[in-house]
């Protein structure tokens, strides 16, 4: 999103700055609404899995393309727009793009094992827990980091997509390694690109500040959701 790729001076210097219980509800509000849009992504991921009808429909047909884009598309919408609708509409377009992203991953029910992607859930969590705390209490400005990941994810949105088409096993074992060292580090940038943002746009507007907190949910989520995925392709056990 772009209101967490640039990062002024002043924002930079509000890292030295203490306590602050603004700060604190704003960071809590991204949080949760990043939960509920992992709750909402999990419900749907698994009432996909357990109807064959469905499953057959989104996964078996040419809707599967719409399924796999929608919620890229979707989430690029909110980026841009989001500031332009009611904080309601936002709410709303956020819980919709969730509730896409669980027909998107629904299939990973059917390639692996439930106690696998519990498994794998957990270790995103603790991981996604430790670089966020990091991203939020480091002094070290992560810019420059950040600048480099971005550019990494450019590389694997381009070779995933290039994937498609060639299948290629090795590409994707590469693919999925450089995707968890790129989620990971993105993880903390983000979080403290979100942290600096509060102090640049939203720490005098309340209804702004909780806008703002929607589109760092979203980034956050995109951050857990994709290393997920990219640690399921190796932790996770597939059904025989």
């Amino acid at each position: 999103m772009n209101y967490t790729r640039s990062v002024n001076a002043q924002s930079r210097e509000s890292l030295n700055y203490g306590f602050d219980e603004g700060l604190r509800s704003f960071m809590i509000a991204a949080y949760q609404y990043m939960g509920l849009g992992l709750g909402i992504t999990g419900f749907v991921a698994f009432l996909t899995s357990v109807s064959p009808q469905l499953q057959a429909l989104l996964y078996s047909t040419p809707l599967m393309w719409v399924v796999a884009f929608a919620p890229l598309v979707m989430a690029f919408f909110i980026g841009n727009s989001v500031m332009n609708y009611s904080l309601g509409h936002a709410r709303l377009m956020f819980g919709v793009f969730a509730a896409l992203m669980g027909l998107s991953i629904g299939s990973i029910f059917m390639v692996y094992t439930g106690e696998s992607i519990a498994r794998t859930f957990f270790i995103t969590a603790s991981m996604f827990g430790v670089m966020s705390i990091y991203g939020y209490t480091t002094k070290k400005d992560l810019t420059s980091v950040g600048s480099f990941l971005i550019m990494g994810l450019i590389g694997v949105l381009i070779a995933s997509l290039v994937n498609i088409f060639l299948a290629s096993p090795m590409i994707h074992f590469v693919i999925s390694i450089v995707s968890v060292i790129v989620f990971v580090g993105l993880t903390a940038y983000d979080t403290q690109m979100l942290k600096n943002t509060y102090y640049q746009v939203g720490s005098g507007n309340p209804e702004l500040a909780q806008r703002v907190s929607i589109l760092g949910a979203l980034s956050l989520y995109l951050d857990f959701i994709n290393l997920f995925m990219a640690l399921l392709r190796f932790v996770g056990e597939r059904k025989e």
